[in-house]
């Protein structure tokens, strides 16, 4: 008789997870984006968790924690419970801070990769009324004299490891001028009191189309659809500087497997919405998805590549 009824509960206790992951989602989901409101990843996250929530049939709210590189919102999330409700929308500092940071508050596998969402290329940029046309011309004229400055949003950001891609891999002469923003770098450019910086695609365009930047090279393998007639890095013949500034969505470590594949397939079913694609494409943001397996492959791929650039370049937290 006990061990039927032991039988019977040890039955009804698997039952209620497969029963509520069945049930996924029955509340509103949060998507963390550890950034301020309006940059590229806070973009990307609202657009692609509206168009995601009429997937599911419930709403996604957006809550932005930034701050400390993304630190916040990962470690929000990764201390989150696993219950298929908190996800994170991270860039690719959910990587690089284990690169450049002596201690983390979480460990690397607590954040479990669920679908990339989109790509906005780096684009190299120079004032406006700069000598430099391209990027071999940037190359070149950084090797005359002290070299150029190069603004970067602090140690280890996509434009600080573009900048050391330079460097490295093309023998670039520049001196790293840190700021605090993208924004604030861009707007040195800008003002000529730097003479270039990189930035993602949808936060230079309108200044390149203004006429305010000269945009030089994409970074990314392929051009970009807003400016069909600037060419990539690789067209240049400098095919090592590569970097995006990419976004995806991060689930806590044991959010049952039903409700990750279920919101991969969500998302990717999102992507190819005309609605949300004429919303992204016109920004110069590459829309993307895949499987949870490509994600994770892309994201080794990333970090593998990534690692002796960080090393070389001895970068540090700041």
């Amino acid at each position: 008789m006990h061990k039927i009824l032991f039988a019977g509960l040890l039955a009804l206790a698997s039952a209620a997870p497969q029963a509520q992951e069945a049930g996924w989602p029955s509340k509103p989901l949060h998507f963390i984006v550890p950034f301020g409101p309006g940059g590229a990843n806070d973009i990307v996250a609202r657009t692609v968790a509206e168009a995601t929530a009429k997937q599911l049939g419930q709403p996604i709210i957006i809550e932005n924690k930034p701050g400390a590189g993304l630190m916040i919102g990962a470690t929000y999330v990764a201390k989150a419970a696993p219950d298929g409700y908190t996800f994170l929308t991270p860039a690719a500092g959910v990587i690089t801070n284990a690169l450049i940071k002596s201690r983390m508050p979480y460990a690397e596998d607590d954040l479990v990769p669920v679908v990339m969402m989109a790509v906005s290329p780096s684009v190299i940029v120079v004032p406006a009324d700069s000598p430099v046309k391209d990027l071999k011309g940037l190359i070149a004229a950084s090797r005359k004299g002290p070299g150029l400055n190069f603004a970067t949003a602090g140690t280890g950001s996509t434009p600080h490891f573009v900048a050391e891609m330079l460097k490295l891999k093309a023998g670039a002469k520049l001196q790293i001028v840190p700021f605090k923003s993208g924004s604030e770098g861009m707007a040195a450019v800008v003002g000529n009191q730097v003479d270039a910086t990189s930035e993602a695609s949808p936060v230079v365009l309108s200044m390149v189309k203004a006429g305010k930047l000269r945009a030089v090279a994409s970074t990314w393998n392929r051009r970009i659809a807003a400016l069909p007639d600037l060419p990539t890095a690789q067209e240049q013949g400098f095919a090592d500087v590569f970097i995006g500034h990419w976004s995806g969505v991060f689930a806590p470590k044991g959010t049952p497997e039903a409700i990750l594949d279920k919101l991969n397939a969500a998302v990717n079913a999102a992507l190819k919405s005309s609605e949300l694609r004429a919303k992204l494409i016109p920004l110069a943001i590459d829309p993307t998805g895949g499987s949870r397996e490509d994600f994770r492959k892309f994201l080794a791929a990333e970090k593998a590549r990534l690692a002796p650039v960080a090393k070389a370049a001895q970068m540090k937290e700041d």
